[in-house]
């Protein structure tokens, strides 16, 4: 029989990540306290600290710029096609004496 997994919410591993780079309890105590592998727990602490400065970098925001101006033009595109449709449609309509 395989080992069954453990799954954790992201708010769990944050809280467990956090108390483990403040310092105040040990691995050993935070282990105890969550019964998260001392393993795990120093593999999510290592993740926070890698990821912590992209918070507050410039490339988050400007990633969201791009996103936000790509939707924008996506949503144009979309009117741009149904006013061209909608025209085709009643151009049609009228070539074909109402007949459609």
């Amino acid at each position: 029989m395989g080992d069954i997994r453990k799954k954790y919410d992201a708010a769990l591993k944050a809280k467990i990540a956090l108390e483990a780079v403040k310092g105040d309890k040990t691995i050993r105590e935070i282990f105890s306290e969550y019964g998260v592998h001392s393993n795990q727990i120093m593999k999510w602490k290592k993740q926070l600290l890698e990821e912590l400065p992209s918070i507050f970098s410039d490339k988050k925001v400007k990633a969201e710029k791009e996103k936000e101006d790509l939707e924008a033009e996506l949503y144009r595109q979309i009117r741009q096609l149904k006013v061209e449709l909608e025209w085709l449609k009643k151009n049609l309509l009228s070539l074909s004496g109402g007949k459609a």
